[in-house]
């Protein structure tokens, strides 16, 4: 079983408040860290129906079937939950840990952990295995390999058949997550959307030109991707703003928390076909943006991950937090470094006023420095 590198946020967290929830995406190993973390505690899954219906019918029995310390999966199902664990918190507060809650809705958890466990609890987001839990053996394996099987704890730790695993995923946990949080009147619109959002992963979104693919009106598809990021299906990279003098792009760009479901998205069934295939550099690009707001996450932090562009198109892929300022970094899937790389990193050190490092990742064997450039493979940025 891999470790996972959020424990020690999570046991730190255990010992400052009475009740933890963990967030993140189905499939994410939320299950498993908690009980593996908290190994005594009873245990409660909410997706059971008996005990959803009992916690929904009769919550003081339930809590008192399942009493603290206790982990209860599946929150969202029974949210009026956390008003009745809000009373057993406020009779003994000095008590950590009591209540451990692992959700897979944070539009739905959201409101109701806000205004009944306001102050009470801590609140993680585990995501998919990041490059660090995976090892540096089978990080070894070739990109191609990495962003067809992504990083799903479940096709790694049973050894599933990528396409076999996303397909089920997809139709077993995104419909069915989805239909939960908003009726999909047009299944295949809504297929179409997903499928095009993977197609533009690392790209602004223009919802015009989405709305007249899809054939449904630009207000219902910000809805469906507000649902899209609750379920933590995607993320958004917002536009970083400054007094540049400059004018700025306005519009975030979409990643998919998992590259393995963008790359099912696609129809792309193997290797060879994901290295000929035009967006191959957006979905390297979102492989590895998604394992620093990975690594974000595991460390506790928000993610406050920004990329730059102005109107006369000079780009920054990625702005990471650095103190009080951001460094600049650009991500290129190619295997040999070239200087012209480095041109949009000083373009913006210079428009900064920065004199602090940059960093280029790419697929190169070559390592060094530039100056105040860092040069590295994707897989050691974090090594």
């Amino acid at each position: 079983m891999i470790k996972r590198n959020i424990e020690a946020e999570l046991f730190q967290a255990a010992k400052e408040y009475p009740v933890i929830t963990i967030l993140g995406p189905r499939q994410s190993g939320k299950t498993t860290l908690a009980k593996m973390c908290f190994p005594d505690y009873v245990y409660a899954n909410l997706e059971d129906p008996e005990l959803r219906a009992l916690a929904v019918n009769d919550p003081k029995s339930f809590l008192k079937m399942y009493q603290a310390p206790v982990v209860i999966d599946e929150i969202q199902n029974v949210p009026e939950l956390l008003s009745w664990i809000q009373v057993i918190v406020d009779e003994s507060p000095r008590t950590k840990a009591q209540f451990v809650l692992t959700g897979s809705h944070q539009l739905m958890l959201g409101e109701a952990v806000s205004q009944s466990l306001a102050g009470c609890t801590a609140v993680l987001t585990l995501p998919p295995f990041s490059f660090k839990e995976m090892g540096s053996e089978y990080m070894k394996s070739d990109r191609n390999i990495l962003m067809l099987n992504g990083f799903m704890p479940r096709l790694h730790e049973q050894d599933i058949r990528p396409r076999r695993f996303y397909s089920d995923y997809f139709q077993t946990y995104v419909e069915r997550d989805v239909r939960k949080l908003m009726a999909i009147e047009n299944q295949q619109a809504f297929e179409l959307f997903l499928k095009l959002l993977a197609g533009r992963a690392g790209q602004e979104i223009n919802f015009s030109s989405l709305s007249n693919q899809v054939g449904i009106s630009s207000p219902q598809l910000k809805k469906w991707l507000s649902i899209l990021e609750a379920s933590f299906i995607v993320f958004r990279l917002p536009p970083f703003h400054s007094n540049f003098g400059k004018r700025l792009t306005k519009s975030p760009k979409i990643y998919f928390m998992e590259v393995g479901l963008a790359v099912y998205l696609l129809g792309i069934e193997t290797a060879e076909q994901l290295e000929r295939d035009p967006v191959f550099g957006s979905l390297f690009e979102n492989m590895v943006i998604a394992d620093i707001y990975k690594e974000r996450l595991n460390r506790g932090y928000e993610p406050s991950l920004y990329f730059f562009r102005d109107h006369h198109q000079n780009e920054v892929d990625l702005l990471y937090p650095a103190g009080s300022s951001h460094l600049p970094v650009e991500i290129k899937s190619s295997r040999t470094y070239r200087e012209d790389f480095l041109k949009n990193i000083r373009y913006f050190q210079k428009l900064a006023g920065m004199d602090k490092d940059g960093l280029l990742i790419y697929d190169g064997e070559l390592e060094f420095d530039s100056g105040n450039i860092r040069i590295r493979n994707f897989r050691n940025v974090f090594s």
